[in-house]
Parts: structure tokens; sequence; C-alpha cells
């Protein structure tokens, strides 16, 4: 009824204020509350519905994206927190920075006028009450985290200012300009508020209204555009609530808060200001080291929770906190508490692997870690092209870092800026985009230099993320010549007029002769057709450019690019021979891996959300180009660490056809001294999984594998013929997982080497158990494996089973007679063994058996030099770098003695000329060793 009506709109309001009015009684303060309007003024009624509203905001909130629940199960806001900096500011600071306020003074000096996020409301410096804040930071440093901390802090008692806190997004207000009152904007994002949306605007109740993200609102505080209106129940454009919020004429009460970038801040009139904070992310090192600390020591982090892993996560924690006291450029990224979460999640890419998903890629990682930043992102709401901010850069600072890796190049001057932003080229509009750009998002991919000598340069943030941009700038196809650029821009217009063609044909018929249209028509078609085919052309000279870059010879000796991220985040800053001075050229590996990485699907479809489009057609266009040239590429020879980054870009590339056709070309897998980690045998057994092939030889000697290694590589170890795991410290429980290998019913291993690993006897017990079960093993090396005597007569009782082993090296494990004798039915190489002379005569007499087993006991067999001669030195030159050089030069005069001998009890002349022969060699390899030249 329209009485009903009037009273809810005239009546309800002035009982509101009546029932504000304080009276005096008795000396005491009281509140007059006619039972009429009881409800709408006690909160008593109203508190269920705030504690369930915090419950709602609490859970959601507190929900973690996918990127964080890799820190493991007990990870959460609530729990794992570190407050940037907050700095109180102005608005004349705002429009003219202080030039002191640079990256490198912040970090090492403290930071002036701080202020913590619980007294952002306290009395200004005039004791004035401060209502209105506007919280402002550059992309990076963190105020949507800082904003859910700040909620889920109120949701647990941790914020007792305020009774009611109301959070809006603005780029949800920005979606609608459907006119809505604030009452059924806030019910309508919150249902369960609708029992205590009266109770606005009471001095009883403590609001606090959070408008989030203010950059996307194009607000205009003038009379003439925006009305002025106090009825929170009158249906408005959001914008106009925003506005009127903040110029306290609707609910003068609540206090606001805003967060902006600071392009933005100026939208707001200062006189609606009461405070401007200014978030400076973590501009002390210490902030840094406790948000590594409170990341990479989170129990469950790794995937297990073991001791040694515990102190594993300890170790790569100081190696952070030393680098970061040196206060190079690492600790410069890490100011943005944004890079400090990309550095975390490297290293737990890198370290703890087992709670990694799978398909997990390094490129994966920076695409995500830009999505978190960048998604739905627009460069500038007032600009009529709401241009992706992500696009924008992959335009602008993905031209700089693309002709920074092709100049390799790293520093860059602010000519180079110049030059790349093309500033003489730009329209008004486009003039204001770049500016929006310099003071919002410039910072977070560029930085000051702290090298000594290039203050006055630029370098990428992180090193990586240079090649990152590079490789997006030419997968995009924004690397163009002008010829291009011009064709597409014409073939867009052309086949736009070409929907219409009727139309342009009649308009171009009036001026024209006839008989020319059929030909106009004609070039109409043509055209998109012939820019299709330049299209075409574009992806070749990616897929070429991948190619080409991916095997540079000048890049081979360097660390894999695993190795790479590792030594740039640790303190180590490549492969250099003098630690203190500066690469003479920069290495960008990286840039193909990450181009192959962009194309994977994950990746493709990331982009998307960030503005970045890459369509299927594309990706298989560029895969098909590359193809040949890849393949062949990786059949020469690749050096190990060469061929590690080859197979981190198939593994990022996550094309499984595309993989398996790559990796049957390879029948010979050299991955000798690179050091294997857990994260690089993950990748071999991902990519090597493609397929099902055999493996003609697979050299992991030298590798740091250990036990965990042998579990995750044991299905590519099946399907190898030639194994080699020498010098890899494998012990006892490794032998095990080698005996498991050699008893699979699957298994192909023809050739296995053992040298130099600590078997030891318990460890000759498994392997004595695989050489009595196993069927394909021909030949097995167990040089210099601390078997002793115990561990030779182990395999001695168990070869009798085994009918098709070829040849047993056991040289160099201090095997004396005994065990000798009851090894030489089955034996091949007792060498470098303190045998007596009996003993080797014993052994001569038994040289040969029914079976035909051949004993190679030294260089002289009775009186005459041995045949394997010539094998025994190369063996001793091969693995003279990992022996004691003091005890082999005792053997070799022990071997010359014993030639001497053996040339004086011959009468033979020819004999004798073999023996001096062999003489002069032992003798040069013990003048080199004496020398040091060997």
């Amino acid at each position: 009824p329209l009485w009903y009506l009037l009273s809810q709109q005239f009546l309800a309001p002035a009982l509101q204020e009546l029932c504000s009015l304080p009276r005096r009684i008795s000396g005491e303060c009281t509140t007059f509350s006619p039972p009429i309007c009881e409800h709408l003024c006690t909160p008593h009624y109203s508190s269920d519905a705030i504690q369930k509203h915090r419950k709602s905001l609490s859970d959601w909130f507190s929900h973690q994206p996918n990127e964080e629940r890799q820190f493991g199960p007990s990870f959460s806001l609530d729990t794992i927190h570190v407050d940037p900096v907050i700095r109180e500011s102005s608005l004349e600071e705002i429009l003219k920075p202080s030039p002191d306020l640079t990256i490198l003074n912040q970090l090492q000096s403290p930071c002036s006028r701080t202020i913590s996020l619980q007294n952002l409301f306290d009395a200004d410096a005039c004791g004035q009450q401060v209502k209105n804040v506007v919280l402002y930071g550059t992309v990076g440093t963190g105020k949507s985290t800082l904003i859910k901390k700040m909620v889920v802090d109120w949701c647990h008692g941790r914020l007792p200012r305020f009774e009611l806190v109301i959070p809006f997004s603005c780029e949800d207000l920005s979606q609608s300009n459907v006119p809505i009152s604030l009452r059924r904007l806030i019910t309508k994002k919150y249902l369960h508020l609708k029992d205590v949306v009266p109770l606005l605007g009471s001095a009883n109740l403590k609001v606090l209204i959070i408008l989030n993200g203010m950059e996307w609102l194009n607000l205009d505080f003038q009379l003439s555009g925006t009305e002025l209106c106090c009825d929170p129940n009158e249906a408005v454009p959001p914008s106009a609530i925003v506005v009127n919020l903040l110029r306290k004429y609707l609910l003068p009460e609540a206090s606001i808060i805003v967060t902006t970038r600071p392009s933005a801040v100026r939208r707001i009139p200062s006189k609606y200001v009461g405070r401007y904070a200014e978030i400076c992310g973590f501009s002390n090192t210490n902030l840094q080291k406790q948000y590594f600390q409170m990341r990479l020591s989170q129990p469950g982090c790794d995937g297990s929770g073991s001791s040694s892993n515990s102190e594993e996560r300890d170790n790569l924690v100081e190696m952070l906190s030393r680098n970061l006291e040196r206060h190079n450029q690492i600790a410069a990224a890490c100011f943005l508490p944004s890079y400090c979460w990309l550095v975390c999640t490297t290293l737990h890419f890198l370290y703890f692997t087992k709670s990694v998903p799978p398909s997990q890629t390094l490129t994966g990682i920076y695409t995500s870690f830009l999505r978190l930043n960048f998604s739905g992102e627009i460069l500038d709401s007032t600009d009529p092209t709401n241009v992706s901010m992500m696009k924008y850069v992959a335009k602008t600072v993905g031209k700089l870092a693309h002709e920074g890796v092709m100049s390799r190049q790293t520093c860059f001057s602010d000519e180079d800026l110049e030059k790349c932003f093309e500033v003489e080229m730009k329209t008004e509009g486009e003039l204001n985009l770049l500016n929006v750009f310099r003071t919002d998002v410039f910072g977070f991919f560029l930085t000051p230099c702290v090298q000594t000598g290039k203050e006055h340069t630029f370098v990428f943030t992180i090193p990586a993320m240079q090649e990152y941009l590079a490789a997006l700038y030419v997968v995009l196809g924004e690397k163009k010549t002008l010829t291009q650029r011009v064709g597409k821009e014409v073939s867009e217009v052309i086949s736009k007029v070409s929907e219409d063609v009727t139309l342009v044909l009649s308009i171009v018929s009036k001026v024209l002769p006839l008989r020319i249209l059929p030909l106009l028509f004609g070039l109409l078609k043509m055209f998109p057709r012939f820019f299709s085919r330049l299209s075409g052309k574009d992806r070749d000279t990616i897929a070429r450019t991948m190619a080409v870059e991916m095997f540079k010879e000048e890049d081979y000796f360097n660390d894999d690019v695993l190795d790479q991220i590792n030594s740039s985040i640790l303190g180590v800053e490549g492969p250099l021979h003098y630690p203190d001075e500066a690469p003479d050229d920069e290495v960008f590996e990286l840039f193909p891996i990450f181009m192959g990485g962009l194309l994977s699907r994950r990746n493709r479809a990331l982009l998307e959300q960030l503005g970045c489009s890459i369509k299927n057609l594309a990706a298989f266009e560029i895969a098909n180009a590359m193809k040949k040239t890849m393949i062949r590429n990786s059949r020469k020879w690749l050096p190990p660490s060469e061929l590690m980054d080859y197979l981190v870009f198939l593994h990022e590339f996550q094309n499984e056809r595309f993989t398996a056709e790559a990796i049957r070309s390879l029948r010979a897998i050299n991955l000798s001294s690179v050091k294997m980690t857990p994260l690089k045998c993950s990748i071999l057994a991902s990519v090597m999984g493609t397929t099902s092939h055999e493996v003609e030889e697979l050299n992991l000697s030298s590798c740091h594998l250990d036990v965990s290694s042998l579990q995750t590589l044991f299905p590519v170890l099946l399907r190898c013929r030639k194994l080699h795991l020498q010098l890899n410290s494998l012990g006892p429980e490794a032998c095990r997982e080698i005996r498991d290998l050699l008893l699979h019913d699957k298994c192909v291993v023809s050739t296995l080497r053992l040298s130099d690993n600590p078997v030891t006897e318990q460890g000759a017990k498994y392997l004595a158990e695989a050489i009595a079960g196993n069927r394909s093993l021909t030949h097995l090396s167990l040089l210099h494996t601390s078997l002793g005597n115990q561990g030779l007569e182990v395999i001695t009782q168990h070869l009798a089973q085994n009918q098709h082993l070829k040849e047993l090296d056991v040289g160099y494990n201090s095997v004396t007679d005994e065990a000798a004798l009851g090894l030489v039915e089955v034996a091949k190489s007792l060498y470098f063994n303190d045998i007596s002379d009996e003993g080797k005569r014993a052994l001569h007499a038994l040289r040969r058996d029914r079976d035909g087993v051949q004993v190679l006991v030294f260089l002289t067999v009775g009186t005459d030099v041995s045949d394997y001669w010539a094998f025994i030195l190369s063996v001793v030159k091969k693995n003279l770098p990992n022996w004691d050089r003091e005890r082999v030069q005792q053997h070799l005069s022990l071997l010359l003695q014993d030639l001497e001998c053996s040339r004086r009890q011959t009468g033979n002349p020819w004999k004798k000329a073999k023996f001096l022969w062999v003489e002069n060699e032992v003798k040069k390899m013990l003048v080199k060793m004496q020398q040091g030249t060997l």
C-alpha cells in the first residue's frame, strides 16, 4: 500500500535518526530506543548474520589458487604471510616521485614514515579522524594479497576496530552500469547480510568498506557527471555509489579503504582522501628472508617431510639468504613480493620434484606467475581500446627483450628503451597508455642495474624473464617486417570490405569503367590469400629461429639450463673462470626452450586469459615446420649439457607425438657429468616414456645418481643395452635396485659398468643374485668397487648359474690369491690386485679352461707380454683422475719391475724387444704423472 511505502521512505530514516540521539539521564549517556525501532538499532539480532558473513569471507579469501597448493597442505594465507612495508605518502609525492626512492636506496636504508595496516585509520597529523584511505602500489607489490590478509584477519577477530567488513571488487562493479541501490548491491553480493543492511549508517555499527582495484572504474566526481545521493535505497550506477561513498555523502560513518595502481590515484580528488599509503613491497631484505623461510620450510612442501629433506630445505634458505645479503640483483628483484613467489616456486620446482605435478614445466611457472599478476588486467580503463596489459607488455617489453637476446645484451640504456617503445611514433592515446605503463608496470619487468659502473642502465628484474618475454614476442608473431605489418593491416581492412563487396563495387563503378570491376574483385579476393601465405612464412621463420637457437655451437659447453637457473638464484653467476669478473658473453639458452614451452596446450590456455592468443593451427604449423630441422640437428654429436637442454626443450614442449619422433632418432644418450637432480631424472623418464624403443647406449657416469634416481629411471634403464653407471657413489641400497632391474623380465641390458662405486660386500650380494638370474648381461665391470675377498667370493658362488656373461672386470678390488683362484674359471680381469708370483703362475696355468674363458692378470704372462697390456694401460689413463695417484705410481713401478724381470728370463730377441717397448710406455706414464701432465 501507498502508506506503507511512504512510511518506509520517510518514517524509517526518521526513527533511525531518533534512535541515535543521546540523552543525559542521571549523568550517564543512554540512547532512546522505542520498541517500534528496536530491531533497527540493536545489533544483537544481526550477530548471527555477521558471524555467517565472517565464515563466508574466510572460506572465500582463504581459497588458494592451484599455484599455491604445491607448497604443502599446511600452507594458508591465514598462518603464513609477511606484510610488505607500507609508507605514508601524499598526492605531491605521487605526482612527483622523489629520486631518493629508488629500489637500491630503499634496500640499503630503512623506509621512513612507515605505518602498519592496523593503523591506517588512526588520526592524521592534525588530529582529524581518517575515514578514507587510498592504498596504492605498482603491479606486484602485493595489494590484493594484503587486502585478502586484512579480510581474513577480521574474520578471525584480529581487526577489532570494525564490526563489519564489506569487500567489493571494482573489476566486478565495472562489468555493469545498470542502476542499483547500495543495499541491493550488498545483499546481491552477500545475501546473508540482508538483516544487517538496515543497520548501515548507524553510529553503533562500525563498518569498513573495501574497494579493491579502483583503476577498473572511471569515476567522475563532478556534480555534472555524478549527482549527489545519500539514500542507500536509491538505484544509481555502481560508479555513482562509489563516488558518493568517497564523498562521504552516502554512509558518512563508514570507513573506506581503496586499493589502486599509482596512475589512477589522481582520479579521486585529494579533499576526499584522509590518508595516502604506498605499498613498498619487501624493501627490507629481512622481510625477504622471512618470506623465503616460511615458504620453503613448510612441512610437506617437498612431498615427504623426512629429516634429510628438512636439512636440504634449510640449506636452500641459508644459501638464498647469503645471496640476498650481498645486495645484488636478486635482492632488487625480491623487492617485489611477486618475484619472491617466483623465486620460491622455481626452487620448489628444481628441488622438490616429488610434490610437483608431472606436467609442471619451467615455462608453465613463468606463465602462471604472469597470470597471477596480470590475468584479465587492462592497461587503462579510460582508454577505449581496452588493450590487455600483458599484450601491451609482449609488444613493447618483448621487443626490447628480443633485441637484447639477439645482440646478447642484458643492460639497456634510456636510448634503448625509447627506441623499443617508439616514443616518437606515438599518437596522443598511445602516449597516454605508455605513461600509464611507465607508472604502473615498468618497474615490474625492468629495474635499475646494481652492478658498479652500470647504475644508469636497466636490466630485467629476473634474467630469465628477458628470455621468456623475447620468446613470447616471437611466438605471438610480433616480430614482423614492415611489409608484414602493413600487409596484415591491409588484409584485415580488405577482408572487412570484401564482406560487403557489392556495396564497394557499386561505389567504384561510378568512377571506373565496368570492365575493370572483375579485375578489382579478383584482387580483393587474392590479397587475403596472399597474406595468409606470408603468415605461413612467418611461422616457418619462428620454427627456424627456434631450431637455430636451440643448437648454437657457442653454447655447447655451458652448464645446462636448469643448473643456470639454479645458479642465478643461489648466487653463482654461471660457469665463470674468474668469479669476480663479469662474463664476456651472455648466455640465452632458455630462449628457445621458452619458445617451445609457450606452444604447449596448457600454456596457450593460460596466455588466452592474459589476452595473448596463440591459435591451435599456428602451434601445429610451427611444430611441423621445425620438426625436420630439430631432429636432424639432434642426431649430430651434442655435449652432455646440450643434450640435457634438448631433453628439457622436449619436456617443455609437451607434445607427445613430436617428442616420440625426436627420441626415436636418439640411439645413444650421453649425459656423462651432468648432475642428474631428481627433476632432471623425471624429465629424462618423462621424455623417454613417449616411446618404447630400445636404446643402444645410456651414459650416466659421474651424474650424482642415488637410489631415488634409479627408481625414477627404472623404466628407461630396462630398455638400454649398454648402461654406464660408474662414478656415482652407488652403494648397497642402489645395488638392490640394480638387482631388481637385472632380474626384470623386460630387461635388455647387455653391458653394465659400475666402476668406482662403493658397492662393498653387501652390494655384491645383491649383484650376485642378479648375475645368477639374469639372461641378457654379457659384460659387467666392477672395477674399483671395494668388493674385497668376501664380496668376490659371493659373486663367485653365483657365477656358475650364469651361462651368458662373457666379461667380468673386478680389477683394483684388493683381491688376494685365494679369492682370485676361486674366480679364475670365469674371471677375465683381475689386474691391479695383490696377487703373489705363485698365484700368478697358478692363474697362468689355468689360463684357458674347457669353456675358453680368458684370465687377464698382469702385463706379463710367463715370459711373454700379455695381449691386453694396451687395454690395461688405457684403463689406468682413463681412471687416473679418480684414483689415488700415489697408489697408481706404486703399481706402475711394480709393473715395470715385473716387465724387467720377465725380459731377463726370456731368450727370444723378439720378445725382448716387445718387453722394451711396453717398458718405455710405462716409463712415459710414470714421468708424466710425476710432472703432473697426466
